[in-house]
Order: structure tokens, then sequence, then C-alpha cells
């Protein structure tokens, strides 16, 4: 068999895997990212078997599902809303950023991974998946609770934080001197800024822009205008990912709606391919030295998680069973822990286990969040009933 028809077997033996694995985990109620993370290790160096002619493809697919997660992110909000959220809940995210990329970065350091590698794990350990926690409070009937504002505020600041963070993770991979570094961050500032005026003022007009009564048309400005924005923003140290997200948050209206439904089905489509393309880059007999190390991080930003959502519900006035599904809701992490451990592997200056290290860590949370939002409620009425049996009413 030549290059091309290797290729495109083995492309379309991992796609058709892909969805077998989907339904699997649709049947059982789970997000399916850590059974692509698996196939993609399955695949992958040290895997079962080896997958070699599809990876420089996977590798393309991979990027441009960072840029449809990011940019669907920021169609998902308008930057009314980011500004609302951070003046709102501010504090409750910065306890967030303290309680939940410490660990991280404590680990990091512990394994002598240096600054580099302590600012990737930090971010790996920080932020939830915002795509299983919408999913899991869609399943459960939660969107309409009390304490619904409060998790996705905090989510919305952890959005934000990403797009100051992931160009300081790209200036410190690329290994830019200090002044290129306060450079390439300024650079950043002022986009965001600018960004979220003109999305403020003039979002109508970006929206006119990309926007057309032709899907066909409508689909290549939109999926050209994201590509051309991210490679600009990569070109400038600033991250292709945070290029996206605030295009994303530009659009706004009855053009980000239909944009959203437009590019769904490829962003579910790429981001399959960029989580079985990371799997594809991890050598699986890498896990096992550090899995005392994810097991160790999955237990304690569980509960930090935990710890923030139980406390910014409280600042609300909202009672204990609001805060603890709050606090469960946020445990979930996915996508953008991986994708910023891809950003740290493939542009280099971390060490190798690093992939290995999130990989597992991710395995484990993308699991242990929908269980924990799923069971919070029953685990809440035991511990109250089983404190009313120790301390009974007086009568």
């Amino acid at each position: 068999m030549d290059s091309t028809g290797l290729a495109l077997f083995e492309l379309g033996a991992i796609l058709f895997a892909l969805g077998m694995l989907g339904r699997l985990a649709a049947r059982f109620g789970m997000s399916p990212i850590p059974l692509y993370l698996l196939g993609g290790l399955a695949f992958g160096d040290g895997g079962i078997v080896r997958m070699q002619a599809a990876t420089e493809f996977g590798h393309i697919a991979g990027e441009i599902g960072v840029v449809l997660l990011l940019l669907l992110l920021g169609l998902e909000y308008t930057a009314a809303e980011l500004v609302t959220g951070l003046r709102r809940d501010w504090l409750a995210g910065l306890l967030d950023i303290v309680l939940n990329a410490t660990p991280g970065v404590v680990v990091a350091l512990a394994l002598g991974w240096g600054a580099v590698g302590a600012v990737t794990m930090g971010g790996v350990t920080y932020i939830s998946s915002s795509g299983i926690v919408a999913k899991v409070l869609n399943d459960l009937g939660r969107l309409g609770n009390r304490e619904t504002p409060v998790i996705l505020s905090i989510l919305v600041f952890e959005d934000l934080a990403m797009a100051v963070y992931l160009p300081i993770l790209t200036m410190m991979l690329a290994g830019l001197s200090f002044a290129s570094g306060l450079r390439s961050l300024a650079i950043a500032m002022v986009a965001i800024t600018v960004v979220l005026v003109v999305a403020l003022r003039y979002g109508r007009y970006v929206s006119a822009i990309v926007d057309s009564d032709d899907r066909e048309v409508f689909l290549l400005k939109l999926l050209g205008a994201a590509l051309l924005v991210a490679g600009a923003a990569s070109a400038l140290n600033v991250s292709a990912a945070v290029g996206a997200f605030l295009l994303g948050i530009a659009i706004s209206g009855s053009t980000a709606h239909e944009a959203a439904k437009l590019l769904e089905p490829l962003r579910d489509l790429f981001a399959a391919i960029f989580f079985v393309a990371f799997g594809l880059n991890t050598d699986p007999r890498a896990i096992p030295p550090v899995l005392g190390w994810a097991i160790l991080l999955a237990v304690v930003t569980a509960l930090t998680k935990i710890a923030t959502g139980w406390w910014a519900a409280s600042r609300q006035g909202i009672r204990r069973m609001g805060r603890a599904r709050a606090g469960a809701a946020l445990v979930a992490r996915g996508e953008f822990s991986i994708v910023i451990a891809g950003l740290a592997v493939s542009l280099g200056g971390v060490d190798g286990r690093l992939a290995a290290l999130a990989s597992a860590y991710v395995l484990m949370m993308a699991v242990l969040g929908p269980v924990a939002a799923r069971i919070v409620e029953p685990a809440v009425r035991l511990v109250q009933r089983d404190r009313r049996r120790i301390d009974p009413v007086p009568g």
C-alpha cells in the first residue's frame, strides 16, 4: 500500500474507532474525552497498534480543533457578559486560581520541572472543562438552579484568565528574553482590550462582515477568519487559541447563534482528533511512573474545586445543597487542560513526563467530574440525615 493509501486507511480506522468510543461514552452518560485520549494512547508510540502515517494529518487537524474549541467558547459569551462576570465574581475567580493552580505548581516543582513546567501544570490543574460542566448541568436539569449563575461566572472568569495566561505560557515556552516577553504580553493585553471595546461598541459590524444567508459562504468566511486571526496571533506569540477566542467574543447576536450551530459538528470532529493526536504523542509506558502524582493531584484538586464553588455560592446566600452542587459541578477537567499540555509539548521546553501526567490526570478528572456532580445530592442528604441522628432536635 502506498503512503497516501496507508494514511487514508489509518485515518479512517481512527475516525471509525472514535465514533464507536463516542457511542460507548454516550451510553454510559459520560464525556467521551477520556476514551478519545485512551484511543490515542493505543494508536501511538508504545501503544497496541502504531499508526504513524496519519500522525501528520492528526497534528494539523488537532491545531484546527483547538481553534474551533476556543472560537465556539468565545461565541458563547458577549463582551458585556465577560465584563459583568469579571466585576461580580473577581474575588471568587482569584480564589479559584490560588486553590487550583497551586497543586499543579507544587507537583511540577517537586518533580524538578522548573518554572516553565510549574506554570504549565498550574494551568492544567486550574481550569475546569466548560464543555463537560455545561453538558452535566443540562443533563441533570440544573440550568435553572440558583447556583448555576455562580458556576457560569467562575467559568467565564477562567476563560478570560486563559486569554492572559496562554500568551504568558507561549512566551515562556518560546524562551523569549524578558524584554521580548513583556512586549508579547503587552501585545496580548492590548489585543484583549481592543477586542472587548470593539465587541461592546461595534460588534454588529464584525458580525455583518462574516454573516451570510448562504451557509457555504458563511462557513467559509467564518472558518477562514478564525484561522487567519489564529495564525496572526500565533505569529505575534499571543497564542492561536486566544486569537480564536477573541474573534468569537467579537461576533454577537443572531450571527453568533447561527455560527455556533454551524460550527458545532466541525468542532466535535476536530476536537476529537485533537485528543487522539495528543494521545498519539504520549507514550503510555510513561504513565505508570507518574500515576501516583496524578492520583494525588486528582484528589487534592477535586477538593479545592469543591471548596471554590462552595465559597462562591455561599457569598450569594445559597444554601448548603446549592453550595455543594456548585463545587461538584466545577470538578471536571478536560479539553483546556489538554490544550495547555499540548501547547507545552509541541513547543518543547518541558519535561517529557508532563504529557503523561496531564493525560493520566485528565483521564481521571473527566470521569470524576460528572460522577461527582451526579452523586453530590444524595451524599449531602446522607450527611444531613446522619447529623440529625447524632444531634436530634430536643423535644
